[in-house]
């Protein structure tokens, strides 16, 4: 492998993309401590996480990986620039390299599996997250037809019931010719009753012209009597009087022979 190649080895190695790391969650500070403090706290938190990101380091201790394969590197590289017969380090110093670099590029090859596992797991995500929305929006529909429906079946279902009540209220009643019968029992009774109110008029009637003519004929009567008696009266008081004058001329008669005697 020559320079070019180990050039281009570590370029693509330090070109991988960068895999999505969430900030670390900061520590509960103390309360006599401002906000201009945090943020700084943060910041500097979020630079130190990217930083071991770039450089493939996991701790905080020892030398970071990829400036241990610079090193590697760089004397692989100075060693070929000499003049002297240095074959056999060269060659030593090659295969300590190519075994940094396959040392370097396996958690790259991890983290490219990981970042592609990544992929296709969002995108698997946003299919599922499509899906559900697709079927969140068919619930609806469905809700909507379903609130409908139960709507359509409530008034069926009250007509059904206004129905059967009407239908339950026929059923008590009596069956229609015993009805008509009925009906025609009650028409024939009209129709006596009726015959019977016109002849009872037709008697009040007449009763009321025998009672005029009779009360009529009291008045006549009383007159007649009354006529009857008031000439008897006069007949009588005449006789009286024609005796009493007759008596009369008796008493003067007697009185004269008396005085002659």
């Amino acid at each position: 492998m020559d320079g070019a190649e180990v050039s281009s080895v570590v370029s693509a190695s330090v070109a991988v993309a960068p895999v999505e790391i969430r900030p670390l969650k900061p520590k509960r500070l103390p309360l006599n401590i401002g906000w201009p403090s945090l943020n700084a706290d943060v910041s500097k938190r979020k630079k130190g996480c990217w930083e071991r990101l770039l450089t493939r380091t996991t701790t905080t201790r020892g030398e970071p990986p990829l400036k241990k394969l610079q090193k590697k590197f760089m004397s692989f590289a100075l060693e070929i620039e000499k003049d002297a017969d240095n074959l056999n380090e060269c060659e030593r110093l090659y295969k300590a390299f190519l075994q940094e670099i396959s040392t370097f590029e396996l958690p790259l090859l991890k983290s490219k599996a990981v970042v592609d596992a990544n992929l296709r797991e969002k995108e698997g995500f946003n299919d599922l997250e499509l899906e559900i929305q697709r079927q969140i929006m068919q619930a609806q529909v469905d809700i909507e037809d379903l609130k409908k429906q139960l709507e359509q079946s409530k008034i069926e279902r009250q007509h059904k019931e206004e129905c059967e009540a009407i239908r339950k209220l026929i059923a008590s009643q009596p069956p229609r010719s015993e009805t008509q019968r009925s009906i025609s029992e009650l028409e024939k009774e009209i129709a006596a009753l009726e015959a019977e109110n016109a002849a009872c008029v037709r008697t009040l009637d007449l009763r009321k012209k025998q009672f005029s003519l009779l009360l009529h004929v009291v008045d006549e009567l009383q007159s007649t009597i009354e006529d009857e008696q008031k000439s008897s009266f006069e007949e009588l008081r005449a006789v009286i009087e024609e005796q009493k004058t007759s008596m009369e001329d008796g008493s003067g008669m007697g009185s004269e022979a008396m005085a002659v005697d």
